[in-house]
């Protein structure tokens, strides 16, 4: 008789090829800036109409306009100016980061322990990996910031199922092999949905595969994969116990592998300023 874990995993995996599986939504707002964005007949200022319909949204991107992400030296007062500032890609990006919060809060108190430690990890991981990308000439902060809070998402829909399994969610090392054997494969499902570019949808793949090695310069995998590795450093988690020297990613983003030669004193300080503007 199979096991619970085993046949959850296998309904989970059948209903996703079957396209059963309900995957979750990007934020309506974030819809709606990106249909414009992509829209030849609309212009910033519509950007920013769509924009000031959320208060809160509204808010935190000046807020963060305003902040020393952009170091910028002129405040800005409007949503118009920020958009502005920002560019459409930026806007893009950022939108989709700080609806995406909403995405994470629970609907019973069951998962509402490891929903909200799902969204304190990917917001850590987005923040480090916003400080690494600022060396590398063909990567956008604002993009590896993404990169960082969508790696796990495909940790949504298994928690949402395994709200109907008790049982499961009392099981607390049968949920988290669940998570790890299908939380990549479903996290890719996901964005490909989203119409999300192949660079991140990568991210969500291969974040895991951590002697992965690739052509061409540093992607966004690479600097998850890092970021994931440094967070874990020093703490008994299966990540802190890997040897960095076989983890290709380094080699790709210039890094020493040498942990005591790795100065995170400037980048903590970079974390902590996008870990407060994700957090508005």
């Amino acid at each position: 008789m199979p096991s619970l874990e085993s046949s959850f995993l296998n309904g989970l995996f059948e209903d996703l090829e079957k396209d059963r599986l309900v995957l979750p939504t990007l934020p309506e707002v974030a819809l709606k800036v990106r249909d414009t964005l992509e829209d030849d007949n609309s212009s910033m200022m519509d950007v920013a109409h769509v924009i000031t319909h959320d208060a809160a949204l509204s808010a935190r991107l000046i807020q963060i306009s305003n902040s020393p992400l952009l170091r910028a030296s002129r405040q800005v007062e409007t949503v118009e100016a920020a958009v502005a500032r920002m560019g459409s890609n930026m806007v893009r990006n950022l939108v989709t980061s700080i609806a995406m919060e909403q995405m994470f809060q629970a609907t019973t108190d069951a998962t509402d322990v490891r929903l909200r430690a799902a969204w304190e990890n990917s917001t850590q991981i987005a923040a480090i990996a916003s400080a690494l990308s600022i060396p590398q000439t063909n990567l956008q902060t604002d993009q590896a910031l993404l990169a960082g809070l969508v790696h796990d998402i495909g940790i949504l829909p298994i928690l949402s199922r395994a709200e109907d399994y008790p049982e499961l969610l009392d099981d607390e090392e049968a949920l988290d092999n669940i998570i790890t054997s299908a939380h990549v494969k479903i996290g890719e499902a996901i964005l490909r949905t989203w119409n999300f570019s192949e660079e991140l949808v990568k991210v969500a793949a291969e974040h895991e595969n951590l002697s992965r090695r690739h052509e061409g310069p540093p992607d966004y995998v690479d600097i998850v994969i890092v970021a994931n590795m440094q967070d874990a450093y020093g703490t008994d988690r299966p990540y802190g116990q890997v040897d960095w020297s076989n983890v290709p990613a380094f080699e790709k983003l210039g890094m020493e592998t040498d942990v005591s030669a790795v100065d995170m004193d400037e980048a903590n300080a970079k974390i902590e300023m996008v870990k407060t503007a994700l957090s508005g």
